[in-house]
This record gives C-alpha cells, sequence and structure tokens, in this order.
C-alpha cells in the first residue's frame, strides 16, 4: 500500500497534529514527498526546491494554500515520510468535540505474554559505560543511547484509538498521528517543540534536556523530584549543552535572538519532569521557512550529542538497530510565509500490521549520557519515558526483563 493510498482511504489515514499553537487533521493526499532533507536547511537546496515545486504544482491544482506533513528521520539521508494532503482542518485542541480529539472507549487489544527488546538491559548498561567513558576521555561532551521494545498485540491495533487516548492521558503534549508509506503509522505524545514559525517571522523553540521520574501520587516526593532536578549538576550541564548548540545554530540566521529565562525551567509530563528552556527571536530573510529552520537545529544534542559529528559516529558503533523516525521530525508547513511547527518524534510508537489479526508496535527510548551518568539510572530513566507510550496501551508498568543475554532481550507483560 503506498503512502497515497493509506491517506485516502479513510479517516485512520489522516495526519493529525495538536498543539498549543495551532491543531491540524488532513484527509486526502495530492503528492508526496520522499526525498532526503540532508541539505534541508539550505533555502537553495535540493530539498527546499523539491518542496517548492510541489507547492506549485498543489497551488496550480487549486490548493491555496498548501501543507506539507509528515515526518523527517533521525537520520536525515533517509527518505522523508512528508505529503501534501488535498484537504487541511485547522482547530484548537481546546475543542474536546472535535472527532480526532475524542477518546475511544473500544478495549485495548491483548498483548503477547513477552515484549522484545533490544538491547538487553545488560547490553544497554554495557553501551552508557561506554558512552560514560568516550565522555570521561574528551571523545565528546554528550551521546544519546536508545533502547525500542517491540511489542505484538493478538488482535489489530488501531493506531487512531491510540493516538486519541495519548491525547486523553497527555492532553499538554504535541501529539500525532503520521500515516507512513507501509501501512502503518507513527503515534506519540512529544513534549518538546524543536521549532514554531508564525506569520510574523518569529520562531520559538523549547529544547528539553535532563529528566527526573515524577512521584505523581505524592505531591511532597514529586516537588522534591523536581527540585532536585533544578539542583543537579549533571542535569543542568546536559541541558547547557543542548540550550547552547541550539542558540549557536539559530543565531546566524536571526535578525534577534533572545532566550527567557536565563534559568532553565520545570517542564511537567504525566510521567517526567524535564529541563526546558524557551528561545525566540525572528527570521532575518523570508527565505526561511519552519522546516527549513528545524532541519537546521535537527538533530540537537538531546538528541544525538555534542559535537554532533562524533556523537552520532558512536551512536552508529553502539546502538544495534536503525532509530529510523524515532527522534526525528514531526509536523507540518504552510506553502504562504513559511509558518508552521514541527516537534521532536519522542515518546512515539510505530504501528504496523502484523500478520493476520495482528499488530505490533515498537516503541523508543533514550537517555543522555555525560560524565556524571550512571548505567543503572539511565536504564530507569528510559523506563520512565516508555511509560507514556505503555499507559496507552493499557501496560503501564508491566514491561519487566526477565533475561538479559545477548543483545535481544525478553520482558514478561
Amino acid at each position: 500500500m503506498t503512502l497515497h493510498d493509506r491517506v485516502t482511504q479513510n479517516g485512520g489515514g489522516s495526519f493529525i497534529y495538536t498543539s498549543p499553537y495551532h491543531s491540524l487533521q488532513t484527509s486526502g493526499c495530492f503528492a508526496t514527498i520522499e526525498t532526503s532533507a540532508h541539505d534541508g536547511q539550505d533555502p537553495a537546496g535540493n530539498f527546499q526546491q523539491q518542496l517548492s515545486a510541489a507547492f506549485a504544482e498543489a497551488k496550480s491544482a487549486g490548493i491555496r494554500n498548501p501543507v506539507v506533513v509528515g515526518a523527517i528521520p533521525f537520520d536525515t539521508t533517509q527518505p522523508s515520510a512528508l505529503f501534501i494532503p488535498e484537504h487541511v482542518q485547522f482547530f484548537s485542541r481546546n475543542d474536546h468535540t472535535h472527532d480526532s480529539l475524542n477518546h475511544s472507549r473500544a478495549p485495548i487489544p491483548p498483548v503477547t505474554t513477552t515484549a522484545h527488546l533490544t538491547p538487553s538491559r545488560q547490553v544497554f548498561e554495557d553501551m552508557v559505560s561506554q558512552g560514560i567513558a568516550a565522555t570521561r576521555q574528551g571523545d565528546v561532551e554528550k551521546v544519546v543511547l536508545s533502547r525500542i521494545v517491540d511489542i505484538t498485540t493478538r488482535d489489530p491495533l488501531d493506531a487512531l484509538d491510540l493516538f486519541q487516548r495519548l491525547v486523553a492521558q497527555n492532553p499538554a503534549s504535541y501529539n500525532f498521528h503520521v500515516p507512513l508509506p507501509d501501512g502503518g503509522s507513527l503515534v506519540g505524545a512529544s513534549p518538546e517543540l524543536l521549532l514554531r514559525l508564525e506569520d510574523n517571522g518569529t520562531f520559538t523553540s523549547h529544547p528539553l534536556a535532563g529528566s527526573a521520574r515524577r512521584s505523581p501520587h505524592d505531591a511532597r516526593a514529586d516537588r522534591a523530584a523536581g527540585q532536585a532536578l533544578l539542583s543537579s549538576r549533571k542535569d543542568r550541564h546536559e541541558h547547557s549543552l543542548v540550550v547552547d548548540a541550539v542558540r549557536a545554530q539559530l543565531a546566524p540566521r536571526a535578525a534577534s535572538l533572545l532566550t527567557a529565562p536565563s534559568e532553565p525551567e520545570l517542564v511537567a509530563t504525566p510521567t517526567l519532569w524535564h529541563l526546558g528552556t524557551r528561545i525566540a527571536g525572528s527570521t532575518a530573510t523570508a527565505a526561511d521557512n519552519a522546516l527549513s529552520l528545524a532541519c537546521l537545529l535537527h538533530p540537537t544534542p538531546a538528541l544525538s550529542g555534542a559535537p554532533h559529528a562524533a556523537a552520532r559516529g558512536l551512536i552508529r558503533d553502539l546502538e544495534p538497530f536503525d532509530r529510523g523516525l524515532f527522534g526525528g521530525l514531526v509536523g507540518w508547513c504552510d506553502a504562504d510565509g513559511g509558518n508552521g511547527e514541527w516537534a521532536v518524534a519522542i515518546r512515539c510508537a510505530r504501528v504496523r500490521p502484523g500478520g493476520p489479526r495482528r499488530s505490533t508496535a515498537r516503541l523508543f527510548a533514550g537517555a543522555g549520557i555525560v560524565p556524571a551518568s550512571d548505567p543503572a539510572a539511565e536504564w530507569r530513566e528510559t523506563e520512565a519515558k516508555l511509560a507514556t507510550m505503555l499507559d496507552a496501551l493499557g501496560l503501564s508498568g508491566a514491561v519487566r526483563t526477565t533475561s538479559d543475554g545477548g543483545e535481544h532481550g525478553r520482558a514478561s507483560l
């Protein structure tokens, strides 16, 4: 099934994205864009030229202000998963009567009794130890190492139903449902805004780095966890690497660049506290659009590490899988003015048909490794990050490693 077939088949093929800025839902597919975004930051580069040509064709076909939607992978040399829909409906995410936000009460399909972990806990902690050694030797300042969990359901899993559950459980997140060429979907509830560009040329980025597990049933312990994160030298160092990199990348393309507040703030999700710093400014040229600026930043040290090239090399050496769309970008950008918004593709799952009456869901989580990191603590951080998707699947607290042998562990559900 092609992406065009997928998004024109039914409502389950809609791209849906919710945000405090603009939320939207699409129908139909005018054109797909699989061009890699490796030069997407360059307004005169091949990717942006392909996008401009597709926008022009859409306008000639009667689409007044075309919008490109979809996802770009972590490795931007890989094909993009973008398309220009035939119709776009913008709405407020506070409008709980909107069909895409109505929480489904359909039962969650039963899952198999095991999940596959890649890598196992022992191998992941060994990876982290190697990452710590690299940071202490000065090879890198920070590297982000991740893992995946593959879950199989006994009955088909409705990705749109999963999206609605995520919206209900994470109403303040950047929630998304992206139809993919293989007939599957990328579904998630990201807490992290990479780049927003508004009509007046104002851009905003809100990088997150540094995390702590919340205690939602104990208010005192929850507040203490947040305050401890704010005071953590290790997490403040990790956060400053990301903020400094984002500012440095944006500064040459900005007429003005402001950061407020001067200290990081606490950002809460249902499962985690994060350190966040909101960076705002205005573009120096009309040639930039939301996607060119997002590609300029992607991936930030929050997803790869610093320096970027050395961290990427270490990720390739240590991670036993291809991230694909995980850690990439998801969002939208319009043709008139280049307005749009792109979130980081984290707290998400790739849902695929898994054969007759089955589906698979691949979950992803990573942790930033710096000299003060601890392998066991980084494993626990990834467990907390996986909880967003596990909660939506009705599996909160259910995935536990039972074998540490080899690259692939198994877990009880």
